[in-house]
């Protein structure tokens, strides 16, 4: 399998772990991450609440590489998955699709609308279903109970992204059991994790966060895990505010999508930058056997 490989602007740099679990994963796949020095941020939170017409562009541009390629195009965040998404869709409006076309051949760029947008989620469950993915585990996630958290942008708006119902999604579950973990199911894992209005209102999308963690640790989960570097920072890095908002500690290690693949599949901790988390996943790790080894 091949994929135009779109990482994203947190994976390249806050986030370095997803990119370097991802890549771990996909070598282990079998999967061809093909890279675009070209690609830019989908302008998600800036470009896109500024105007519509020119993220459209921005994501036609990144859209029409893979195209040219002959590729689909794989994202490991929800919001760039949702913005690029959205973008394919605009682009059957003919009043969009002139002003972007227009904008694209100034650059000698064409896109015909063609490329297919996936997020890792859906590639790992569609391409890797359990009977496919099961005998190649070496590290069963057993005894570990996970809260998946989808982020917003995979499931919203419901009435232009396909998909899953955006209140009662399975895939990620599906993944987690295929793995050997337990998933937790909790009202929080479809729920905003507070990320868009975290540099407005802090206190606010603080509480969002914690109580989202709240509520997987209330159903008995060990760890939580997203398929969005955005959900990420906001559950970890911010963790210890949100933790001074709900007046408590909180103490939830959070997972990125493609780590607790790579720990089930056989990676070390160091492979998948655990140590780059703010809040230690050590308890977790524990809990299936393995060990961080020390700086």
């Amino acid at each position: 399998m091949r994929l135009a490989y779109y990482p994203g602007c947190v994976a390249q740099e806050s986030g370095k772990e997803l990119d370097m679990a991802t890549r771990w994963v996909a070598r282990k796949l079998g999967i061809e991450l093909v890279e675009f020095p070209k690609f830019s941020c989908c302008g998600s939170g800036f470009v896109d609440e500024a105007n519509m017409v020119l993220n459209v562009a921005l994501n036609a541009r990144n859209l029409s590489f893979a195209e040219a390629a002959g590729l689909d195009l794989l994202t490991i965040c929800s919001t760039c998955q949702g913005m690029l998404t959205l973008a394919n869709r605009k682009l059957e409006e003919p009043a969009i699709r002139t002003r972007v076309d227009s904008a694209l051949g100034q650059l000698g760029l064409h896109y015909s609308g063609t490329t297919k947008v996936k997020h890792l989620l859906q590639v790992l469950t569609e391409s890797y279903p359990p009977e496919k993915l099961q005998p190649l585990v070496v590290r069963p996630l057993r005894g570990l109970k996970v809260g998946a958290f989808y982020g917003c942008h995979l499931l919203r708006p419901q009435g232009e992204l396909p998909g899953e119902d955006g209140e009662d999604p399975h895939s990620f579950e599906d993944l987690l059991r295929a793995l050997g973990a337990e998933p937790v199911m909790y009202r929080g894992r479809v729920m905003c994790c507070g990320f868009p209005i975290l540099f407005v209102k802090e206190g606010t999308a603080n509480r969002i966060a914690g109580r989202q963690i709240e509520d997987a640790a209330a159903h008995g989960a060990h760890a939580m895990a997203t398929p969005c570097p955005l959900c990420h920072i906001s559950l970890d890095s911010f963790q210890n505010h949100a933790a001074r908002e709900v007046g408590h500690p909180l103490d939830m290690p959070i997972f990125h999508l493609p780590q607790l693949v790579g720990l089930a599949l056989g990676a070390t901790p160091e492979e998948l930058g655990l140590a780059r988390h703010l809040v230690d996943t050590e308890a977790a790790l524990r809990r299936i056997g393995t060990v961080a080894t020390p700086a």
